[in-house]
């Protein structure tokens, strides 16, 4: 097919051949196989903010790295290259995380490339070559619902220690491949996790509980439809307590229950928070007004 603007630029650099076809169109992003000498790999294109219908929420963005305090202040202010700075930080936030998950042991299709907005990534095949399918498009037995939930669960966690959390893992977001077996031996299908430009900073973010809950409780969710004894499962607490406690780790073993501490909230000490944060944050807009 005739290549896209976008990746033939990839094509003036060497960096693909050819593009095959396009793979996948979605809230924030269009995928498309392309040839890489002899291997296939697929184009993540990210849409440019206006023509995502997925946003950069507050959320998601907070405590994101910048390279200096001109684009952080930038940022804030919203200006034309604040924008720009914001974008650049979004899609490099993905590539970051790919990195970071790899080596961290997760499975995630490996990055080759990140080239003028363009990702350049494995391409994640079933048992024929063919481009997996999303777990939403599969049906399960029980034991395969209860062995992909368990390997799932194995893989928030291991994100979870190097410091990531989803943000946004559903079954939309994971693909069933065809995996060559930990020993080399054989092979057998199991989830990749794909979709990270959403993906937060475990320790700095102060939404990333309730992201960690909620990616969770979508694992939970959908395979209890083919195992409902998962529906009662409570892993996701369990799971963000042990890492509050500094106790969890990857061979940390968990049992899906969860005893939530009864205790009385001290009102006033959440109150003295919420307005403490206030302070700083009023005080953060002084100095970055004044510095303006």
């Amino acid at each position: 097919m005739k290549a896209p603007a976008r990746l033939q630029t990839l094509i003036d650099e060497g960096l693909i051949d050819s593009v095959v076809r396009q793979l996948m169109s979605g809230k924030e992003a269009m995928v498309f196989v392309v040839r890489c000498g002899d291997e296939t790999r697929c184009a993540k294109i990210y849409k440019e903010a206006t023509n995502r219908s997925f946003r950069q929420a507050v959320d998601y963005t907070e405590n994101r790295k910048v390279k200096n305090s001109r684009q952080a202040r930038a940022m804030a202010k919203g200006t034309k290259f604040g924008r720009q700075a914001q974008e650049a930080a979004w899609q490099s936030a993905e590539v970051d995380a790919l990195y970071r998950l790899a080596d961290a042991g997760v499975r995630v299709p490996k990055p080759y490339n990140f080239f003028e907005g363009v990702l350049l990534m494995e391409l994640v095949t079933d048992a024929n070559g063919d481009a997996a399918p999303r777990l939403n498009d599969v049906a399960f037995t029980p034991e395969q619902a209860r062995a992909h939930h368990a390997t799932l669960i194995a893989e928030v966690v291991r994100m979870l220690c190097a410091g990531v959390v989803h943000g946004d893992l559903s079954e939309f977001n994971i693909l069933l491949a065809h995996l060559d077996g930990v020993d080399g031996s054989g092979s057998m299908d199991g989830p990749v996790i794909i979709d990270l430009p959403q993906a937060v900073d475990a320790a700095g973010n102060n939404h990333a509980q309730r992201m960690l809950l909620r990616d969770v409780a979508n694992l939970r969710d959908f395979f209890g439809q083919f195992a409902p004894e998962l529906r009662k499962t409570e892993y996701g607490p369990e799971i963000w307590s042990l890492y509050t406690a500094g106790l969890l780790s990857n061979e940390t073993p968990l049992t899906g229950r969860f005893v939530r501490n009864q205790s009385n909230v001290d009102l006033s000490a959440v109150m003295r928070e919420i307005d403490d944060a206030r302070d700083e944050d009023a005080a953060r807009r002084l100095r970055m007004a004044t510095a303006g």
